[in-house]
This record gives structure tokens, C-alpha cells and sequence, in this order.
């Protein structure tokens, strides 16, 4: 659906080729197995000579529909999907990855993938290289002694760090390496790094995409040749999106556009709002003409995201004093839903991590990371001016 903009694809790509019994809605496909009384027909479905399904932990009709509805948003030849977001993360990069081989990626990606890198792929006898985030520079340079595989995230969870993808994705493969990009936070409608040189891109889709926080997903979108393989290494592997699943994250997708245009806008107030407050030392979005990433991402991005982070002065203890306080926030370890969600990295994006594994990150314990919902901005400016005025004086160094 090429010819339609995001708005129109959110809702109908992917669609017509599922329906049945003339119901306008995809239909939830619970079947684990697909028969054939025509036995050549079975045999030329098996083997992926013609289209169909044969069993569930494979693909399915409901699965299709969704995957096909984000490789239309993000301009791939193709999409697989996953049971989760880290399914697709630790899928992609034992796909590409073997002993021996090196990545080069950068030191604030989110934490599960951290410890991937950090603990499970040098198990693996891979070689990680961390750079400093933003050090374009650096990465390049690592880039260029030789790798197989340049991970990066842009915006960075939790502290919004910008990449320039477009930069290095020329970088990795003028080295002859892969490319991936997490772009959970910027979601397909604010950002398409296909169209800027990477070679895949990532998804949880339990954020965004689905955005009601009701069903687990990731997804990976890239040319068809490099999908088929880690489809491959998925269907083996197991790590299948169930059904219902992928049918709450395919409904949810219907108002991707709408839901983001309307955080996008509440993210940049709020981050506007949060410079003027005493209490507040930093304000970590890329909408702000100050970030460090700014000019960047105003020239990758149509828009600057619904996450955003801060830091308070009296660090974690103000945190602590400052969250309960807030009535229009879900204290949870999630993002990118209707309602907004709040919380510090300790206990969301980098809970897996120690408290030293995250001041290597650059992520102060003071840190709270803020995923913008789609409420009435003057309700969500004012329950956090009544929590900061709530605050402690003694807390405040």
C-alpha cells in the first residue's frame, strides 16, 4: 500500500487478504494445524512454494495480517514477528551472529539487550564493542578494524540519546556489516530508518504498536532475504506470537497514527513544562532545541516521540517521594500506552541491571523515565505540579 499515507496503511494494510465469511475485521485464527486432502498442495505449502500455512508455531492468518500491516508502515519488503520484543532482539542477533564474530554497538542500549551483549553473547565467543552514545566518531572507528553486526537504538532508552542512522549505517556497511536499529521509541509513524540505509529494523511491539498495554510482541522488518533467515532461525527456535496476541496488537495499530501524533505533542509540553521546574536538574527530549541530538533528529524524524526522562535534584529519594504523589501516571515497567507510565530505571528499562552496570550507561539513579499518554495535557502538567509542590524541602540539596 505504498501510495497511502501512515495514517490510511495503520488501518488497512494487511488486511483484505485474511478476512473471511465477509467479516470486515481480521479474525482471531486459533488452529495450531492447517489441513490438505490435495497432497501436492500440502507438500508445495511445506516448502514455501506456495503461500498457506501448515502449523502454528510457523505462521497463521492473524500472525500475517499483523506482520504485514508493519512491513507496509516501516516500507519493507518484509516482516516476522515474535512472542516478545526480546525474542526479536536475541532472534535477530543470534541469527547473523557466530563464534568469532564482532559487534560494535552503543553503551545505553535498553537493558535486556545490554545484558545480551553484556553476558549471553560473549558465552557465544562473540566480540562486543561498546562505544559512547553519540560518539559518531568512535563508532565508526571501531566500525571500520571490522564486524559483522552495528547495533544501535535512536531515541536510546531511557536517556533519549539520538544516533545518526543514516551516518552509520553508511559506516557499517562500507565495512561490509549488518545493520540494526530498535526503533521502539520512535515507532514507524515518527521515524523509517529502511529509508536511511539500515538493514533491519526492531520493534517491541507490546509498546506502541499495540499501545493498551494488553499483549506481548516484537517484530523485525527488512528486505526478504534477510528475514527468510531469521524467520528460519524463529520457526525453529520457537518463539511464536500467539494469535490473540497478534490480533490486540493488530487492532491496536489502528490508531497508531492518531495515538502518536497526540504524544507526540504531550511529550514536548511536558518536556517544556519540566524545564521550568526547581526540582528538575535535566530534561532528557529530543524536541528540546537544546538536546545534543536535536538537530538530528529534527532531520531522521517527522516527529520527537512520546518518551521523554528527567532528573530530580535529591536523586533517588526525591523519586520516591515524587511518583506516589502522581495520580495521572501508572507507576509500571512499560511505554508507549494510551495512559501515561512512569517510572525510574531501577524498575523498568534497566531493572536487570546493577546500580553500577547503569552509571556506565550514564543513567543516574535520579532518572525517571516518562512515556507520554494521550490525556488532556493540562491534566498531566498539573498532576505533576502538585507532586513537585508535594515535595519535601529537605529533600532539595
Amino acid at each position: 500500500m505504498t501510495e497511502f499515507k501512515p495514517g490510511t496503511k495503520a488501518l488497512w494494510s494487511g488486511e483484505k487478504e485474511q478476512l473471511a465469511y465477509g467479516a470486515t475485521q481480521v479474525p482471531v485464527v486459533h488452529s495450531v494445524s492447517f489441513g490438505y486432502d490435495d497432497m501436492d498442495e500440502w507438500y508445495e505449502i511445506a516448502t514455501g512454494q506456495r503461500e498457506g500455512h501448515i502449523y502454528g508455531r510457523n505462521t497463521n492468518p492473524t500472525t500475517q495480517a499483523f506482520e504485514d500491516k508493519v512491513k507496509d508502515l516501516e516500507g519493507a519488503e518484509a516482516a516476522t514477528s515474535f512472542a516478545t520484543g526480546m525474542a526479536a532482539i536475541s532472534n535477530t542477533l543470534y541469527t547473523f551472529l557466530k563464534p568469532g564474530d564482532r559487534v560494535v554497538t552503543i553503551k545505553d542500549t535498553y537493558g535486556g539487550t545490554n545484558k545480551i551483549f553484556t553476558e549471553f553473547l560473549p558465552r557465544s565467543q562473540v566480540e562486543v564493542v561498546f562505544c559512547e552514545t553519540g560518539d559518531h566518531e568512535e563508532m565508526e572507528q571501531e566500525v571500520a578494524k571490522g564486524c559483522e553486526v552495528v547495533y544501535i537504538e535512536s531515541p536510546t532508552n531511557p536517556t533519549l540519546k539520538i544516533i545518526d542512522i543514516e551516518r552509520m549505517a553508511k559506516a557499517a556497511h562500507e565495512a561490509g556489516a549488518l545493520v540494526i536499529i530498535d526503533s521502539t521509541f520512535a515507532t514507524p509513524v515518527n521515524q523509517n530508518p529502511l529509508q536511511l540505509g539500515v538493514d533491519l529494523v526492531l520493534h517491541s511491539a507490546t509498546k506502541y504498536l499495540g499501545g493498551h498495554s494488553d499483549a506481548l510482541g516484537g517484530v523485525v522488518c527488512g528486505s526478504q532475504a534477510l528475514i527468510d533467515q531469521i524467520y528460519h532461525y524463529r520457526e525453529i527456535n520457537g518463539a511464536t506470537i500467539n494469535p490473540m496476541g497478534a490480533y490486540l496488537l493488530l487492532r491496536g495499530m489502528k490508531t497508531l497514527h492518531l495515538r502518536v501524533e497526540r504524544q507526540n505533542e504531550n511529550a514536548m509540553k511536558v518536556a517544556q513544562y519540566l524545564k521550568t521546574v526547581d526540582w528538575v536538574e535535566d530534561v532528557f527530549y529530543p524536541g528540546l532545541e537544546e538536546h545534543r541530538g536535536h538537530d538530528i533528529a529534527k532531520r531522521q524524524m517527522k516527529g520527537f516521540g512520546g518518551m521523554l526522562s528527567f532528573s530530580v535534584n535529591g536523586g533517588l529519594e526525591t523519586v520516591n517521594h515524587l511518583l506516589p504523589k502522581m495520580k495521572l501516571a501508572k507507576r509500571a515497567a512499560s511505554l508507549g500506552c494510551v495512559q501515561t507510565i512512569i517510572g525510574p530505571p531501577a524498575t523498568t528499562s534497566h531493572v536487570e541491571c546493577t546500580p553500577e552496570e547503569r552509571a556506565a550507561m550514564g543513567i543516574p539513579e535520579g532518572l525517571v523515565r516518562y512515556s507520554a499518554g494521550i490525556e488532556d495535557i493540562d491534566d498531566l502538567i498539573g498532576d505533576l505540579d502538585q507532586a513537585f509542590k508535594s515535595l519535601p524541602k529537605e529533600l532539595y540539596v
